[in-house]
């Protein structure tokens, strides 16, 4: 039942995507010898460049990125990957709200509802403490190790400029910005 249920919550939630976009925006301006525009981060995202320019902006605020305008122009890391790592890009975001588990109301007249959101406050106050302690470990250059280890077993070059992706249904997408 539980498995049933968990399955059925994915499938219905709004997710917010933006930090594993941009993560994967990140990864490849590490691996990029150059600048990369919006333009092409794009294509590689199955997205508009107004939306990378977006995500972007929030980024170069921080100064993790930088753009260049004109010809030879676009996006680059302006941090080195190893001093930058998955927590620094969640709250240049904004800090998306992590869960979508959340209380029936806030303010409960009834008992039963005060001790059910007391319980809840607290065990996802403990998740997110861990959730955001390990992005605070991970850092982009780990990510990018990994990406590598990973084209490795499937025997693609490092400096390989293909990008693959398998074919992604609109379920699977969730919910793209």
């Amino acid at each position: 039942m539980t498995r049933d249920l968990s399955r059925n919550m994915v499938s219905y939630m709004k997710r917010d995507s933006r930090l594993s976009g941009v993560l994967h925006v990140l990864l490849h301006l590490a691996e990029h010898d150059g600048p990369l525009t919006s333009e092409e981060m794009a294509k590689a995202m199955e997205t508009n460049p107004v939306v990378i320019r977006r995500l972007m902006a929030g980024l170069r605020e921080h100064g993790y990125v930088r753009s260049e305008k004109g010809h030879g122009g676009g996006w680059t890391l302006a941090r080195d990957p190893s001093r930058l790592t998955l927590r620094d890009v969640y709250t240049a975001l904004g800090c998306p709200s992590l869960f979508a588990v959340g209380n029936r109301t806030e303010s409960p007249g009834c008992l039963v509802e005060a001790a059910v959101n007391a319980a809840l406050d607290q065990s996802l106050q403990e998740a997110e403490s861990l959730l955001l302690g390990r992005l605070g470990e991970v850092s982009l250059a780990a990510l990018n190790a990994d990406v590598r280890r990973r084209r490795a077993q499937h025997g693609r070059a490092a400096g390989s400029k293909r990008h693959t992706h398998k074919p992604a249904t609109t379920a699977a997408r969730g919910d793209r910005q």
